[in-house]
């Protein structure tokens, strides 16, 4: 998923999120539910914001989607642009650059 990280606010690319759907796959829905239910903004068609707070669990929610093997890397790995410098501790065995 394509992230950045702007005044201490992880942002998930909206068009790289999870999608529920109704009578879909209970992996894919419960990984929505997950994300956003640590999300500070999950506006449908915006990007989803995430306080510094909640990084830790983020990334322990990541490598447990991760290792279950339902989900694959693109939407489990976080990918920052190159440019965005160095990526915090916290996330960094759940991330990669673009």
């Amino acid at each position: 998923m394509r992230a950045k990280i702007e005044e201490n606010l992880l942002f998930l690319h909206h068009e790289d999120l999870p999608e529920f759907k109704k009578g879909g796959s209970v992996v894919r829905n419960s990984y929505f539910w997950a994300l956003r239910s640590i999300a500070g903004q999950a506006k449908r068609y915006r990007d989803w914001e995430y306080e510094s707070e909640v990084w830790l669990a983020l990334g322990r929610m990541l490598l447990s989607f991760t290792e279950s093997g339902y989900l694959g890397l693109r939407e489990t790995v976080l990918e920052f642009p190159i440019s965005q410098g160095e990526i915090p501790d916290v996330l960094r065995s759940v991330s990669t650059w673009e």
